[in-house]
């Protein structure tokens, strides 16, 4: 996959230092809030209305994939409108359309999501990447690091909907920093800095400490329903999309193959509690998932076969119960 540099495409440079992947940041920070005013991080300006912004997603993508889980658990749908990736790169990045798994882009009529970064900034560089949060009015892109899009979707759209359930409670914030914190360099993206590196201590490395960090969570769920205790937050669904994906693609593909989450049986048993929440099945497609990493990521797999495997069950009795 390549990217843009001073809004022209280019081919793909090294993404690794050392044989290490280094994960590039995301460039558009701003905040939707109820009112306009600012977010956290002290940007803002884009008040919450319905109707108003569109999420541009794939089904494939473990961070796309956060931002869909929020807007079905809040029940956005009628608030924010969506257009799906097709799950297989095109010359230049993602594309919409439809005849491979995706949708049109129903709100600037683009075929590629490059298209659409350039429309918000015609000199854009960097990579292209989704979620990516579009402003219709403003037609910007607001925000493209899900991890602040989630939270987004949790507060700043309570006027337009009825559910007001909140995975960013103020008594357990600290519990989810927390947690936060081991897994996504460890997990979310460690299987992306085993899968990608281009050493052997680079993958072991990031190979090794990903089944450390899942030592510690199964350890911690043979005690607890959920990460931070009795209730589901954001940290959970953070890690879903880690797990879901993990042992249909990154224990093969990515070569993080120690042990499956199948393996686990906290944690399997915690997968398909989290998958049997109502509308997350929904939101997971693992013939998308499987045909992106298989199909596109060449550089790790250079035939682009998909294979047919493995059969995974989410709607199994899971045990989680237990803890109620």
């Amino acid at each position: 996959m390549g990217l843009l540099v001073d809004g022209v495409w280019q081919e793909d440079v090294s993404r690794t230092t050392n044989g290490r992947f280094v994960r590039p940041n995301t460039a558009y920070h701003n905040f939707v809030t109820p009112d306009g005013s600012p977010g956290p991080n002290g940007k803002g300006g884009f008040a919450a209305e319905a109707g108003r912004y569109h999420l541009y997603i794939s089904l494939a993508c473990p961070w796309a994939h956060r931002t869909l889980i929020f807007r079905s658990l809040k029940q956005l749908d009628n608030v924010i409108s969506v257009s799906l990736a097709d799950p297989l790169y095109g010359k230049t990045g993602w594309e919409f359309g439809g005849e491979r798994g995706g949708t049109p882009d129903s709100v600037n009529g683009k075929k590629t999501l490059a298209e659409v970064y350039l429309l918000a900034d015609p000199h854009y560089t960097g990579r292209v990447s989704v979620p990516a949060l579009w402003d219709k009015k403003q037609r910007t892109i607001v925000n493209n690091e899900s991890s602040e899009i989630i939270r987004m979707l949790n507060s700043a759209f309570e006027a337009f909907t009825n559910v007001h359930t909140d995975y960013y409670p103020a008594e357990l914030r600290g519990d989810i920093d927390r947690i936060n914190d081991l897994v996504y360099p460890t997990v979310n993206n460690g299987v992306y800095r085993a899968g990608f590196a281009t050493s052997q201590d680079a993958y072991e490395e990031a190979a090794r400490g990903i089944f450390a960090t899942f030592d510690q969570l199964e350890e911690r769920l043979s005690r607890q329903r959920y990460l931070a205790g009795r209730q589901i937050t954001e940290a959970d669904w953070r890690l879903f999309t880690t797990l879901i994906r993990f042992d249909a693609v990154y224990y093969s593909h990515f070569k993080c193959n120690l042990r499956r989450v199948a393996d686990y049986p906290n944690l399997s048993n915690y997968l398909r509690d989290l998958y049997q929440v109502p509308g997350i099945a929904e939101t997971v497609s693992i013939e998308q998932i499987k045909r992106h990493y298989y199909g596109s990521q060449r550089q790790v797999n250079p035939t682009g076969i998909v294979p047919i495997g493995p059969q995974l069950d989410f709607t199994l009795p899971h045990d989680r119960v237990r803890f109620a």
